[in-house]
C-alpha cells in the first residue's frame, strides 16, 4: 500500500478513474486501463501516407490493491488481490523509493527490497498451497493412467520443489511443449514475468537515486527489468498540452515520459512486437507475439483473415519510410509476397490477401 500504484495507474490512463488516497486498501476492485503504446514510427507511417487516422495498438493495465504481510492467509484483502494477480499475464510490481513524511508507510519505514520482499513471500506461499493441494492428487491420477495428469505432476513437482526452496515458480524449466502448456494453465503467480518500478521523487526522475539503484541490482540479479518512474510528474503531466509537457520534461533532463518507458518494457515483458497496416484511411499497429507467422497475424485483425489467409503482401518499415512509401518500395522490388510459414518481423508494413 502506499507506494504510488494508482497515482501512476491513473497517469497511465489518463483518467481519475483509480482514487488515489494517502490510506492502505484504497483500492479494493481493480480499475482496467487500455493504453496506447507510444510508437513513433506509426506517425511517421501516417505521414507518408496521409493517413486520415491512427490508431496505435494497446496494453491493458489493472490496478490491483496493495498487498501485506499475510495476504495469502487472508490478511488485508489477501484472498481477493491475489484471484486479481492470477488472471494478469505479467506483473508491474511499483516499489516506493522515495522519502515523505506525509505519505505513511505501512510498516513505517522505506525500504524498497523489503516490500519486494514481502509481496514476493505473500505470492510464493500462495502459490505454495495452490500446489501442496494440487499435486499429489495430479501424482495419485497420473499413476492410473491419466496421460495429462502424469505430465502434470512432472512439471508442477519441479515447481513445488522450487517454491518449498523460496523460489519463485517461473525458474521451472518444462521439458517440452506439452509440459510448456501445462505449466501455462497452472497459472502461477510467481511463474509471471515481473518488471519493477521505481517510484521517485521529482529530483530523482532523471537518473534514479540510492533506493533505486538497489532495486534495479535485485532486477538484474532475477533477470528482470526495472525503470525509473516519478509518478508525481507523470500525474502532473496529465492535461497538459503535448509542447508544454516536453518542455516540462527537458527542464527536468528527461526525453519522454516515465509512462513511456513502462509501456514499452511491459511490451518487451511479453515478448511482443508490432506490426503495421497503412493505408489512406488509418495507420493502425497491431501486436503479435515474437514468432507469431503471418496467419497468425492476418487473426489478430480478423479471424476471417486467418481462414482465408492466401498470402502478405510485406514491406519493412525502414524500406516503406526510405522508399516514400508503398508504390516506392513496389518499384524498388522491396514489396515481397509471402506465405503461411512467413514470421512476422517487427516493423513490418503488411498487407493480407
Amino acid at each position: 500500500p502506499d507506494v504510488g500504484k494508482s497515482t501512476l495507474f491513473n497517469a497511465l490512463t489518463e483518467t481519475q478513474a483509480a482514487q488515489a488516497a494517502n490510506y492502505p486498501f484504497c483500492t479494493i476492485e481493480p480499475n482496467v486501463g487500455e493504453v496506447g503504446v507510444p510508437d513513433p514510427r506509426l506517425d511517421k507511417l501516417a505521414a507518408i501516407a496521409s493517413s486520415a487516422k491512427i490508431i496505435p495498438t494497446q496494453l491493458g493495465f489493472v490496478d490491483i490493491a496493495g498487498l501485506v504481510k499475510g495476504a495469502s492467509k487472508g490478511e488485508g484483502l489477501g484472498n481477493q488481490f491475489l484471484g486479481n494477480i492470477r488472471e494478469v499475464d505479467a506483473i508491474v510490481h511499483v516499489l516506493r523509493c522515495f522519502e515523505n513524511d506525509d505519505i505513511q508507510h505501512v510498516a513505517n519505514k522505506v525500504d524498497p527490497l523489503a516490500d519486494a520482499e514481502t509481496v514476493e513471500t505473500e505470492l510464493l506461499l500462495a502459490d505454495l498451497e495452490s500446489l501442496e493441494k494440487r499435486v499429489p492428487n495430479l501424482v495419485k491420477r497420473g499413476q492410473q493412467g491419466d496421460k495429462e495428469s502424469k505430465i502434470a505432476a512432472s512439471v508442477l513437482s519441479q515447481a513445488l520443489d522450487l517454491l518449498r526452496d523460496g523460489k519463485p515458480a517461473r525458474l521451472t524449466q518444462p521439458k517440452d511443449e506439452e509440459e510448456a502448456r501445462v505449466f501455462a494453465q497452472a497459472q502461477l503467480i510467481t511463474a509471471k514475468p515481473i518488471l519493477y518500478v521505481c517510484n521517485v521523487n521529482e529530483e530523482d526522475a532523471a537518473k534514479g537515486n540510492a533506493l533505486s539503484e538497489q532495486v534495479f541490482g535485485k532486477a538484474k540479479a532475477e533477470g528482470a527489468n526495472a525503470v525509473v518512474v516519478s509518478a508525481a510528474i507523470e500525474a502532473e503531466l496529465v492535461g497538459m498540452p503535448e509542447e508544454d509537457r516536453m518542455e516540462f520534461l527537458s527542464e527536468l533532463g528527461l526525453t519522454e515520459t516515465g509512462l513511456a518507458r513502462v509501456i514499452r518494457a511491459g511490451y518487451d515483458l511479453l515478448h511482443l512486437i508490432t506490426f503495421f497496416t497503412v493505408g489512406p484511411k488509418e495507420a493502425r499497429a497491431w501486436t503479435v507475439e515474437k514468432g507469431a507467422k503471418a496467419p497468425q497475424a492476418a487473426g489478430v485483425i480478423h479471424s476471417d483473415f486467418e481462414r482465408g489467409f492466401i498470402r502478405a503482401e510485406t514491406i519493412a518499415y525502414d524500406d516503406y519510410v526510405a522508399l516514400g512509401g508503398e508504390a516506392g518500395a513496389r518499384d524498388a522490388g522491396k514489396l515481397r509476397q509471402e506465405g503461411k510459414e512467413y514470421v512476422v518481423q517487427d516493423g513490418d508494413v503488411l498487407h493480407f490477401k
